[in-house]
């Protein structure tokens, strides 16, 4: 079901025999209401402070912020599926089934770091939260007789942030070799005209409130694949792409991968590169370079990122 204004939607993929999930709850519609606004509770902030050595006062120190948590009630309402109170219990136990089953998650708990998607759309903004499904509890309730039963579930978030649920993609062929001169015939004033007179490729505007995390993709052929952005950080790997073959860099929380055909080279970044903790793009106009040697012609990067958001 797609997500409406105002609705969630819980989702994940399978993993063996352990089902995934495209859940959806949050409006009249699902069957699934809320009894209230979503409480979205941000993280402590775990603090570096310490005393100041034989002196009054605080030395502040760097200062790690947790993930955020979100509480929803939910209202699984079964009222009107059926003529008689047998029938109303039956389809609640069902719908409450299906809310549990998902809030289960074993799909992904089994995985190590692999999150959830929690999305919604709220004041016409799509957006999503990376996590796992918490405590999912049934409230004991006689109305659950006749077709309801209130829920409260939780969702724990690998960090304190808002993506887009828009993806944000951009091609970057190889820088090619300089050209020196002008070609006639000329005329005077000399202007420069066309798309490239204000854009060129890899320019883009990150937007949102927050740095985020892109995702890099080097496609071959290429030798000593880089990705920089200018003025921010630039990303060398010493490696070789033969034709066809792809490097994926993902610096996000939940993955933290450098991976070649499913075979990590973490190792092959070199030493005056950033740490994958480092690699997040800051809001505003920014300018990617794809650098290496291309025997070919034929390679290309591609950059792909979520604007990330403080609220929704």
């Amino acid at each position: 079901m797609p997500v409406g204004e105002g609705e969630w939607n819980l989702s994940y993929s399978a993993n063996g025999i352990h089902p995934g999930a495209d859940f959806t709850f949050g409006s009249i519609r699902s069957g699934y209401y809320l009894l209230e606004p979503p409480d979205i509770v941000y993280g402590d902030t775990d603090t570096g402070d310490v005393a100041m050595p034989r002196e009054d006062g605080t030395r502040f120190g760097q200062d790690w912020k947790g993930g955020a948590g979100i509480t929803f009630e939910v209202g699984v309402d079964a009222v009107d599926a059926a003529p008689t109170a047998a029938g109303r219990h039956d389809a609640n136990l069902d719908a409450v089934s299906a809310m549990v089953q998902a809030w289960d998650a074993e799909a992904v708990r089994r995985r190590f770091g692999t999150p959830a998607v929690l999305r919604t759309v709220q004041g016409g903004r799509a957006r999503r939260f990376y996590g796992r499904p918490r405590k999912c509890a049934p409230a004991a309730s006689v109305l659950t007789r006749q077709g309801y039963t209130p829920v409260v579930a939780s969702f724990a978030c690998v960090d304190d942030t808002a993506y887009d649920d828009v993806e944000q993609a951009l091609r970057v062929d190889m820088v090619p070799a300089p050209r020196r001169g002008l070609v006639g015939p000329l005329t005077s004033p000399l202007t420069m005209v066309g798309a490239g007179a204000s854009k060129v490729p890899g320019d883009v505007i990150v937007r949102g409130t927050k740095p985020t995390w892109p995702v890099i993709t080097f496609h071959g052929p290429v030798v000593r694949p880089a990705c920089e952005v200018i003025g921010k950080w630039r990303l060398t790997l010493d490696v070789t792409l033969a034709p066809g073959e792809r490097l994926v860099v993902d610096p996000r929380p939940w993955a933290r991968t450098v991976l070649r055909g499913g075979a990590s080279v973490a190792g092959k970044i070199t030493r005056d590169s950033p740490l994958l903790e480092g690699l997040r793009l800051p809001v505003g106009p920014q300018s990617f370079v794809f650098r290496g040697t291309d025997p070919t012609g034929s390679a290309y990067m591609t950059v792909a990122w979520r604007d990330a958001y403080a609220y929704l």
